[in-house]
């Protein structure tokens, strides 16, 4: 590890490992929080915005360093980790990539959250070359959802059906959207155009997004509504599973709103002139429309998640459970979606500093799981942090277990099983 300044007391250390976080955003800056409040972490926060530094060493009661750099210029990014022991990249989609082959080129040590649209395992060559050890997708969905996901595949003898559903909404529904963004507006259109790949029977099918509504019970919310995402992405190639597909839940309406949008052509990015003037119609909207979807001070909003994965275990068709309701933190004031985002991001990168995780490639959050005692920490790390995941076994067809057996996920993850 590098020699840096102690960020609690101002003395220089030799031990402490230097980590610079790209993106001063709602989930970079918790991430940073998160990492400052640990020892033996010298951390750095870069953005190009001077507001979302000033926010994120907030956040981080002073003990970070910012600087203000444009990331969407590789030689910046390269300036901004020039000194780093591990980067973490915390930026919009559209720069997911570049950053990671920017780092991945330098041999680094690497954690994203970025949902970038590329194929991320692509820079997986580049990264064994270089010794580059990155993690990629490591969020709550995509992230946790994958390592739940790999959890059930690897514990049932028979996998047969991954369904992922997953959401960020406000505790309370206000006309007209009953909706605001926990994370970066362009992602969030992103889920309504992006087609939604599935696999069926085995086979990698394209369904529309927002296609194939469906009404579900979630306990402690009420009815939602799912809709078709495309958030399976590196499992659909990772897990042999014959059928899997990852869902958003939103409050019933939402999807024809989207519909409406879309099919007026509000998502387009095709340039348009309007009295002389261009403008790419999403660009506009977004302008219009995040001001009314940004969360209020201390408005509160919540995750859901639900993570199912069906087969045979022990010869009886069984299903695996878990499912996730958090809420925003009002003594830290960290909302839902930046911490079961920003957490096991934080997770794993510790993991990275310690060499836990020491394999050189781009790896997939899933393919961290087979990897002895990963999943378990970063379970415990999130219910360390009151992000509880609860899972339950369900036999039928006559089994002779209960219907219903409550645990933690930690609990099932850690279960006399494959590993």
């Amino acid at each position: 590890m590098r020699a840096g300044y102690s960020a609690c007391a101002g003395e220089y250390d030799q031990d402490m490992a230097n980590v610079v976080v790209l993106g001063a955003g709602m989930v970079g800056s918790v991430i940073a929080a998160d990492l400052v409040a640990g020892k033996g972490t010298r951390v750095s926060v870069a953005d190009r915005s001077p507001e979302s530094l000033a926010r994120a060493k907030e956040r981080c009661r002073g003990r970070v360093r910012t600087v203000e750099a444009d990331l969407a210029s590789r030689a910046e990014v390269e300036r901004a980790i020039a000194d780093a022991d591990l980067v973490i990249g915390a930026l919009p989609s559209v720069l997911g990539l570049a950053t990671l082959e920017t780092v991945a080129a330098k041999g680094m040590r690497y954690c994203d959250i970025s949902f970038m649209p590329e194929d991320f395992l692509a820079v997986d060559a580049l990264a064994r070359r270089t010794g580059a050890i990155c993690v990629a997708d490591c969020g709550v969905a995509p992230g946790m959802s994958n390592m739940l996901a790999a959890w059930g595949a690897l514990k049932l003898d028979e996998p047969e059906r991954i369904d992922i559903m997953v959401g960020g909404i406000p505790r309370h529904r206000h006309w007209p959207f009953e909706y605001k963004a926990g994370f970066s507006p362009g992602d969030v259109l992103e889920e309504y155009v992006r087609p939604a790949r599935i696999v069926e029977q085995g086979r990698v099918v394209v369904r529309e997004a927002l296609s194939e509504p469906e009404l579900i019970d979630f306990e402690g919310v009420g009815t939602l509504e799912v809709f078709n995402t495309d958030g399976l992405r590196s499992l659909i190639d990772t897990l042999q599973v014959p059928n899997m597909r990852e869902r958003t839940m939103r409050y019933p309406g939402h999807i024809e709103l989207m519909r409406v949008f879309r099919e007026t052509g509000l998502f387009s990015l095709e340039p348009t002139e309007v009295k002389g003037v261009t403008v790419r119609p999403r660009d506009l909207l977004a302008k219009l429309l995040f001001p009314k979807w940004t969360y209020a001070e201390g408005e509160e909003d919540i995750t859901v998640m639900r993570v199912i994965a069906e087969g045979k275990l022990d010869g009886e068709p069984t299903r695996l459970t878990w499912d996730l309701l958090d809420a925003s933190d009002p003594k830290t004031g960290f909302s839902s979606m930046s911490r079961t985002t920003a957490f096991p991001c934080a997770s794993v990168a510790r993991m990275l500093l310690d060499r836990t995780i020491r394999e050189p490639g781009v790896h997939a959050p899933e393919g961290l799981v087979p990897m002895r005692g990963v999943l378990d920490r970063v379970l415990k790390d999130m219910e360390s942090r009151s992000v509880a995941y609860r899972a339950r076994v369900e036999r039928f067809e006559g089994s002779s277990l209960p219907r219903r057996t409550r645990r933690t996920a930690r609990q099932v993850a850690t279960k006399k099983g494959k590993r």
